[in-house]
Parts: structure tokens; sequence; C-alpha cells
């Protein structure tokens, strides 16, 4: 499905990523770790489309998206949630979730159920949240979950979620694994690349990879990678 040989990525004053290669299969869930400055949401930026490499080759379904746009990047099946959510003035929960679900041939009615679903998945009432405007008065974790629900409905083949938990409570952190399992569980072809830095959430993933310094410095079940990580991340 996706794989990165040898990318870099470097701005005029520093090296931020040096030659990573790494693949992702259909149906797996990969959780990316390091410490901060190590390179985890540049990577994610990277995959998305919202940055280019420097060097190396990023390829999706044997698709050379190198130097494509995030435009190109989502059209070919990868899904973007960012750390930090846009708010969209004058677009309504509702809107937003009906554009995310627009590849989904289905009547107005059945799609107004789906998008229920969704909003119900990541724990908020459609009742209270489809009328409501994505502005200021969502606070960050409501907005969060939204964006987390609009992604969930595009149904994208690969979904990168860059630091899922921030800014959200430990019943929506719970609510939020479930929600990942799910997925998992639902759509066997369906993978999630997911930037962390919580340990609980590393239990469900089916490799870990950890940067550091902006290079790999191991991959492999949490089983292998957890009893190491505090090491690794020094």
């Amino acid at each position: 499905m996706l794989t990165l040989n040898d990318v870099c990525f470097s701005t005029p004053k520093r090296q931020i990523l040096q030659n990573i290669s790494f693949d992702v299969s259909a149906g797996e869930i990969i959780v990316i770790t390091g410490p901060n400055g190590s390179g985890k949401s540049t990577l994610a930026k990277l995959i998305a489309g919202v940055e280019q490499p420097s060097s190396g080759h990023i390829f999706f379904n044997d698709t050379d998206l190198t130097k494509s746009s995030c435009t190109d990047h989502a059209k070919a099946g990868i899904a973007f949630s960012f750390q930090q959510p846009v708010r969209f003035k004058g677009v309504t929960v509702q809107d937003l979730l009906f554009i995310a679900s627009t590849g989904e041939q289905s009547l107005y009615q059945t799609k107004t159920a789906r998008i229920d679903k969704y909003l119900k998945q990541v724990g908020l009432d459609p009742a209270q949240y489809l009328a409501r405007e994505i502005d200021d008065s969502l606070s960050g974790g409501e907005l969060k979950r939204i964006e987390i629900a609009s992604v969930i409905a595009r149904h994208a083949p690969l979904t990168i979620f860059d630091e899922p938990e921030a800014g959200i409570d430990i019943w929506s952190f719970n609510r939020l694994m479930q929600v990942f399992k799910k997925l998992q569980k639902s759509d066997d072809s369906r993978s999630l690349l997911i930037i962390s830095h919580q340990k609980k959430l590393m239990t469900i993933a089916d490799r870990i990879i950890v940067l550091r310094d902006g290079r790999i410095v191991d991959q492999g079940t949490a089983t292998k990678v957890l009893p190491r990580l505090e090491e690794l991340s020094c």
C-alpha cells in the first residue's frame, strides 16, 4: 500500500528527516513515536502531501506521489487528521460530514443515518452537534472528535492521525481507542498510521516505529519495542 524509500526532509537551517524507509500494508495499524523534535509530525505531513521530501520517494499503491500535492494524495486515498484541527466558520458539523462522505453512493436519508453513526462513534450526540458551526464555540476536545468523525466518514484506505489524543479527556481517549479497534475489525483493508506518545495507544498497534533525531532507531511489535522505548527515546 504505502512505501517510503530513503525519504529525507531538510530546511535551510537543519536536517529534519534522514533516510526514512518503511512499508505500510493493507489493514495495518502502525504507531510512530519518539521524543519531541524527532520529526514525527513532519513525516506525517510528507505522507499526506502537505510537505514534499527533499529527496527519496513516496509510493502509494504503486503510484509515485513524491512531488504530488496534498490534493493528489487525498484523491489517491490518504486522509489526514491534523494535530490542531481547523475551524470553519459558517460550516456546520453536518456540512463537514456530508462533504467527507461524498464518495458514498447513497440516498440522503441513508447518508444522514451514517453521519449520525459517525458522531456517535466518537461520543457526540448528533441532535446536539449536527447544526453547530465548526467555530470558536466548540472546545478543542469537541473539535478533535468531530474531525476524527469526518476522517472516519471518508473511508480512506490509509488514514493518518497526528497525535489524536491531544486536547481530549481520558473518556474521549478511551473512546478513541475503541474507534481505532473497530475500524480495523470492520475493514481489514483499511490502514491507520498514528503519531502518538501514548503507550496505551501503542498496545493496539501491529507495529511501532521509533524516531529519534530524524532517523528510525527501531521498529517492531509492541511486545518487542515497548520494554525498551524509554531507552530508545532518550
